[in-house]
């Protein structure tokens, strides 16, 4: 099953793994968005789906039927809070 950033929703893979303040992998977090041990942006849910609507185009090469930076939102805006970080 694959694992998703649970702060960006990126798919993780073993090269794109954030850090523990230790060193070692993060199984939960991507190397953007978590880094020894804390994140590397402070930021409200509103304020990361804004950073990540800027890669719409990168999303859209793996999608069958491209999204508008628009649906992208409504999607992220769906989705995000079922990630751990933007969990109240």
């Amino acid at each position: 099953m694959e694992k998703f950033c649970q702060s960006c929703g990126m798919p993780l893979t073993e090269e794109n793994l954030g850090t523990n303040a230790d060193g070692n992998k993060n199984e939960e977090y991507c190397m953007y968005c978590y880094k020894d041990g804390a994140f590397t942006n402070d930021c409200t849910m509103e304020e990361m789906i804004e950073f990540c609507a800027q890669f719409v185009d990168e999303v859209n090469k793996n999608m069958p039927q491209p999204m508008t930076k628009e649906q992208y939102k409504q999607m992220m805006q769906q989705y995000f809070p079922t990630l751990k970080r933007w969990q109240k």
